[in-house]
């Protein structure tokens, strides 16, 4: 029950027409709560903090103008220019982006896979109807680098697989600005756990917040990332909502019984 399916061997299904229900479109709105909670969590270092708490070491701190300080995710005032970078840009980063707009932000960037056909008119198009009802500056299609190079925060949200796999690596990472923050609730496969850590060890971006880890759910505590003070690691939690899980199980069932039936399954993944 899940709207990924990565993990299935789609051709196997293919050739033995075998038909694959999914769950989309369900899922959009509680995975984008999770996407503004993870930037909230991971740019005001609330794993760090909270941490101190829990271990009872709050008392060890004085007040200071700076202690315990990240950068602030809405804009401090209308006239400064904040970016969100995406990549990926389906449902839920439009969902995700919708809800930044009361944060300030004035600019949108977004990247698919190198594998995604080349923008066009349409895509222009698009981008500027979509700039207009929001009340943005731009939305820009563009390439990885730029979203990496110019965003304030980046949101991966694109689909698992081959084409994607390691898509965040060093060098994406290394573009990025030392106050950036960094949010997968996409696939962990899209994110080179080992380049991130390196990277959020040596102060390369402020911070990263993650539902998804690459090999979860077997993430030990010596894991590099779960180390990372600066790294807000969620179980997988996007869709843990009961409104969402109620409506996710209602259209697998659906799926399902539409399948026994002999009938078009409400959601099924075209295989050819």
């Amino acid at each position: 029950m899940s709207v990924g399916y990565e993990h299935v061997d789609v051709k196997e299904l293919a050739k033995r027409s075998i038909a694959l229900g999914y769950t989309p479109d369900v899922l959009t709105e509680a995975v984008a709560d999770v996407c503004i909670m993870l930037a909230l969590m991971a740019g005001r270092n609330a794993k760090e903090t909270s941490t101190l708490v829990e271990e009872g070491k709050w008392p060890n701190y004085s007040w200071a103008p700076f202690l315990f300080c990240g950068p602030q995710l809405s804009a401090p005032n209308p006239s400064v220019k904040r970016t969100v970078g995406f990549v990926g840009f389906g449902r839920i980063a439009k969902a995700t982006l919708a809800r930044l707009i009361p944060f300030g932000y004035t600019d949108c960037l977004y990247a698919f896979n190198p594998q995604s056909s080349k923008p066009s008119a349409e895509h222009d198009a698009s981008d500027k109807a979509l700039a207009e009802r929001l009340g943005l500056k731009s939305v820009q299609r563009v390439d990885l680098h730029t979203v990496a190079a110019q965003s304030d925060v980046v949101f991966v949200l694109a689909p698992g697989g081959p084409s994607t796999y390691h898509i965040i690596d060093e060098t994406f990472l290394r573009k990025m600005k030392r106050t950036s923050v960094l949010v997968n609730a996409s696939r962990g496969t899209l994110v080179d756990s080992d380049a991130l850590a390196k990277v959020l060890k040596e102060g390369g971006i402020w911070a990263a917040g993650l539902d998804v880890v690459e090999g979860e759910p077997k993430i030990p505590i010596d894991h590099p990332l779960v180390r990372e003070p600066r790294c807000m690691i969620l179980p997988h939690i996007g869709s843990a909502t009961n409104e969402t899980r109620v409506d996710m199980a209602t259209l697998a069932a659906n799926n399902a019984i539409a399948a026994v039936l002999g009938q078009p399954m409400p959601c099924a993944l075209s295989l050819y």
